[in-house]
């Protein structure tokens, strides 16, 4: 199981995943949870992956959409603590292009000012 927790921070959130995001149920909520976001017009959002296992095609969808979004409204997502075999996916994907990636919540925090 899957779960999101979510810190409001000033001028934006962080976004705390943990487990598989595998295309069901907690995909699902991941996607809800960006969606708030984007309605709320919020411009900063960092998503941690420090206790993520794996994303599959259907969650790197979600998350490039709310990307594309964020991007329109001249928001930001920059993901952090991404693990070496997420980081594969990025790398193969190409979505190292697309993201911006921090080792750390902090040094992604640096990254908005």
């Amino acid at each position: 199981m899957s779960q999101i927790r979510i810190e409001e921070q000033i001028g934006g959130a962080i976004l705390h995943l943990k487990g598989q995001f595998i295309g069901g149920p907690e995909t699902d909520e991941l996607k809800e949870a960006l969606k708030i976001f984007s309605d709320q017009n919020l411009n900063n959002l960092i998503i941690n992956l420090e206790n993520v296992t794996y994303l599959n095609s259907t969650a790197l969808g979600v998350l490039i959409s709310s990307h594309a979004s964020f991007v329109k409204r001249n928001g930001k997502i920059i993901l952090c603590n991404v693990s070496k075999s997420l980081e594969n996916i990025f790398v193969i994907t190409k979505l190292t292009l697309v993201f911006t990636i921090a080792d750390t919540i902090e040094d992604a925090k640096k990254l908005f000012n």
